[in-house]
């Protein structure tokens, strides 16, 4: 989520599909009846995997399975298969309901139930403060005077703030509109993905590590106030701008995603980096982060610094093996350096290469490593808990690491980026990749199917995530600046 493309105007509107959303039966009913159990995937996916034949091949076009060959879309925003259609929910530079801009590079995002037929939206912005282009404040920074500045992170001096951050955008389903919009988070940098709690939280990650003073950055004066390279926390139900706090004793480096075990508290991390670490942290108090914890990484048992990028050794993790781990404590967390990674394989943790999209469900996480395998093409791989997660008895019990699949050239899908679980059991991937980034579907036997496809810019997708009751699939296009909502059949999967 690095690179920067050209940008596209947000100006076009809803896509004319005239195929309306019917079912026959109940979203919910389609849910129960047909909703793998989410263990069940990732255990016969790991199967699939280990025959090259089958898992992660690519589909011929006459052979597509899940919901088809996908339609050209006439207004060049989103091609989507047949019988579905998207909403524009919000664009770059639209005015939002606190009269500031709606920013741009949406990133990672959630959903959460709200009241009625309301979905609250809690999308990051991944901007740097020099990308003015993108700002919630204007080009020159004229509405910078409207924003609460005692609730902006890093003022920037009044001259450079920094412009990402989050927004919170309350969305009817009904009638298909955005109905409020505002900032929630304000004044921090490269907003980049992140997770969602248990207690109705965002948890908000910068892809950062910049201390405070002056840089001369792509021909600006970049004036910074604050360190950048945290997690912050953002309420769902939030109504303005929360007060900022960067968690700091969860790390200092550039963060990707977070995901929550909603039994034990404990808070998984993934990096950005080409050489990055597995974190989790595990807190004082469980629900209340700001009151700190204490941060590791992992490491596989007996296999000092073990590297899971298949690189130089296409056998060095082979797929569908188990590897027992262990954790290590990291000391001063709050880095004044960004070496956090570096401190933690020197004590043995095992090596990712960019550690990205993390969906935890039914007890295992499943996180993706975006130039992982030995083609550089991406890796999945699932993280089984402990029992005894986090005691001090979990090391008669170890979690389990394992790859469940490496991405070729003969992938549907490549660089997986963002992750989330369907309404109907299926892996969803975001792709960051040169060409046409798209969504693609995993089935529980490895097969991929196309659920959407962006070949009009080179803009990866991300953000992908499912209204509470999985009527609505909402997913960001990260250079446009825009974000849509998706209806259709999504019952009649075949």
């Amino acid at each position: 989520m690095h690179s920067r493309r050209s940008v596209v105007p947000p100006i076009h509107q809803d896509s004319a599909v005239k195929k309306r959303y019917a079912r026959s039966l109940s979203f919910e009913l389609f849910r129960t009846n047909n909703m793998l159990n989410r263990r069940r995937f990732i255990q016969a996916l790991a199967v699939a995997a280990g025959t090259p034949s089958v898992a992660f091949a690519r589909a011929g076009i006459a052979s597509i399975a899940g919901y088809g060959v996908l339609k050209p879309d006439p207004a060049g925003i989103l091609d989507l298969p047949a019988g579905f259609r998207y909403t524009l929910v919000a664009a770059r530079g639209q005015e939002m309901d606190d009269g500031l801009l709606v920013p741009g590079l949406p990133d990672g995002m959630a959903a959460f139930k709200g009241k009625a037929n309301e979905v609250i939206l809690v999308c990051n912005h991944e901007i740097h403060p020099y990308e003015l282009d993108q700002s919630p404040f204007g080009l020159r920074g004229e509405r910078f005077p409207e924003a609460p500045l005692d609730l902006i992170y890093d003022r920037g001096g009044e001259r450079t703030p920094a412009l990402g951050g989050t927004t919170t955008i309350r969305y009817d389903t009904k009638t298909r509109k955005r109905t409020r919009m505002h900032m929630s988070l304000i004044g921090t940098e490269n907003n980049c993905a992140g997770g969602p709690t248990p207690w109705r939280s965002w948890l908000t990650c910068e892809e950062c590590f910049f201390d405070a003073g002056t840089a001369f950055e792509r021909g600006h004066v970049i004036r910074r106030e604050q360190k950048h390279g945290y997690l912050f926390e953002v309420p769902a139900d939030a109504t303005g701008p929360v007060r900022p706090v960067a968690l700091t004793d969860m790390g200092r480096f550039e963060h990707e995603a977070a995901a929550v075990d909603p039994a034990t508290g404990i808070v998984y991390l993934t990096e950005d980096r080409h050489r990055s670490l597995f974190y989790r942290f595990m807190p004082n108090v469980k629900s209340e982060l700001h009151k700190g914890g204490k941060l590791q990484a992992l490491a596989v048992v007996g296999m000092p610094t073990f590297d899971t990028r298949n690189w130089h050794d296409p056998d060095g993790m082979p797929v569908g093996q188990w590897f027992d781990t262990r954790w290590i404590d990291l000391e001063e967390a709050d880095s004044p350096e960004n070496d956090l990674r570096l401190r933690g394989a020197d004590a043995g943790a095992a090596r990712f290469a960019r550690g990205e999209g993390l969906t935890f469900a039914d007890g295992e996480l499943v996180m993706s490593a975006t130039i992982g395998g030995q083609q550089r093409l991406g890796q999945l791989f699932t993280y089984v808990p402990s029992p005894l997660e986090g005691s001090r008895r979990e090391d008669a019990e170890p979690g389990r690491l394992r790859l469940l699949a490496e991405s070729t050239s003969d992938s549907l899908l490549r660089h997986a980026d963002n992750l989330t679980f369907s309404p109907w059991g299926d892996l969803v991937a975001c792709e960051d990749t040169a060409g046409h980034c798209g969504l693609v579907g995993v089935t529980p036997d490895g097969a991929q199917y196309p659920l959407a496809d962006n070949p009009y810019t080179n803009s990866e997708l991300a953000g992908v995530c499912f209204s509470p009751d999985g009527a609505v699939m909402f997913v960001n296009i990260q250079e446009r600046g825009m974000t849509l909502a998706i209806t259709g059949p999504w019952s009649d999967m075949s």
